[in-house]
């Protein structure tokens, strides 16, 4: 990465603001959800009915931001081989940012959906502008580590939404949880600021520059022709059964780690100010678990992509993925170890992620780069809202029930196993053009 220019630099590291402030953005109600649902639904915090409510609506929301993010997805994916990269990226961290911060003045839950729908539309047409603009700026041989790089973005934002809501819901106002989840939500305008320094220091990538110039504006129809056909399918079988597994996971973490702290300080005796200090507590410990387990996952594809192939890393993942769901969810341990074993969920479940930044761009030409990567990667966002949703009914019957139907997420990425023979492999290709 040392002999990449200071240019190539900034268009990375512009990118990766773009991504973590994304999922800083997609994540931030998870944390709230315990304070947020019951108190725009007038129900008291911390009661039985408040549980149960919380976790169903964490599963509807949760599943309305992954259809609108496979929407927004799918669209602005489009948009950016239309109208540029640049473009694209500033139009759409305006757009989340603004939509999560609205989320602070709802006054009922269905405002508060509304304004996820808008957030969501924004978050899901970051990632194709950022991951195709890095691709096509940085050097060839560099292209691997510089989108896994891009994607350590990921748990900066996961670690920044866990320190966010920790400061203001466990710290600042911790003695006011009907109001402080709406303060959290004020945080979402952090992206805006960024995204016009995006617009100051950033150019349209010379390939696509060209492309546009020399080509025909791209249809999303094309990704479905029988030249292309095959990469499509490659890209979105990978994405589908990775986004399935993370979201049933990652959504329910501050759930179920509330659960068990809740569990847990009964058995000690502790009062209502000291169950929700060990709330925080124990939602922060799985987080950083999950978020550090995902950090060095997400790196670990360097290696594994270059030396093993694109083919064996994803089987590698979707393997550790299973086998790492089955023994948090099915073993029986105690709480509190639980919540360190989330560490090994975030290895292999979240740290897939960090490959289909290089590999969903290498699938494609530049004229359709955008558009058949913001497919891949936001079309079984689709199948993946009903993971949490039906996660969250079930799960609504309490902790157990949640820890219960989590062990069986782990059937998805084991299932993927039988999908490798439709993987195509792009080790040691050029990106074409």
């Amino acid at each position: 990465m040392l002999n990449m220019t200071r240019y190539q630099w900034t268009v990375l590291f512009a990118a990766w603001l773009g991504w973590g402030f994304d999922i800083f953005d997609s994540l931030l109600f998870n944390y709230v959800a315990p304070n947020c649902v019951p108190t725009l639904l007038g129900l008291t915090i911390g009661s039985p009915e408040a549980k149960q409510a919380t976790l169903y609506w964490t599963g509807i929301l949760t599943s309305v931001l992954l259809l609108g993010w496979a929407a927004g997805g799918i669209l602005f994916g489009w948009v950016c081989d239309r109208i540029g990269r640049t473009r694209t990226l500033l139009l759409t961290m305006l757009m989340y940012a603004l939509g999560t911060a609205a989320c602070a003045f709802a006054d009922n839950i269905w405002m508060l959906l509304a304004f996820r729908i808008v957030a969501s539309l924004g978050i899901g047409g970051e990632w194709a502008a950022g991951a195709s603009m890095v691709a096509e700026v940085v050097p060839e041989d560099k292209r691997v580590e510089a989108g896994a790089l891009l994607y350590t973005a990921a748990p900066f934002g996961l670690f920044l939404a866990t320190f966010v809501n920790f400061q203001v819901a466990g710290n600042w106002m911790a003695a006011s949880p009907e109001t402080s989840w709406r303060y959290v939500f004020l945080f979402g305008l952090l992206p805006a600021a960024i995204a016009f320094l995006v617009r100051l220091f950033l150019k349209e990538p010379e390939r696509w520059t060209q492309a546009r110039e020399n080509t025909r504006p791209p249809r999303i129809a094309e990704l479905f022709g029988p030249s292309v056909r095959r990469y499509t399918l490659s890209g979105f079988l990978m994405a589908l059964v990775a986004l399935i597994t993370w979201w049933s996971c990652n959504a329910f973490i501050p759930v179920v780690s509330a659960g068990l702290a809740q569990s847990e300080a009964a058995l000690r005796g502790l009062d209502k100010a000291g169950t929700l200090a060990l709330v925080e507590s124990w939602k922060l410990t799985a987080t950083a678990a999950f978020n550090f387990g995902g950090l060095v996952g997400t790196l670990l594809t360097i290696p594994a992509a270059k030396l093993l192939g694109r083919r064996a890393m994803f089987a590698i993942y979707f393997a550790a993925s299973a086998a790492a769901i089955f023994a948090v969810f099915g073993l029986d341990l105690p709480g509190e170890t639980r919540l360190y074993m989330y560490f090994a969920i975030g290895l292999s479940v979240f740290g897939v992620f960090g490959s289909f930044t290089y590999y969903l761009p290498e699938l494609f030409p530049t004229r359709l780069r955008g558009t058949g990567a913001g497919f891949c990667y936001n079309a079984g966002r689709v199948f993946a809202a009903a993971g949490p949703f039906l996660v969250g009914i079930i799960a609504a019957r309490g902790v157990d029930a949640a820890v219960g139907v989590l062990f069986w997420v782990g059937v998805v990425p084991l299932a993927a196993l039988l999908m490798m023979p439709w993987v195509i492999e792009t080790k040691g290709q050029r990106l074409a053009d």
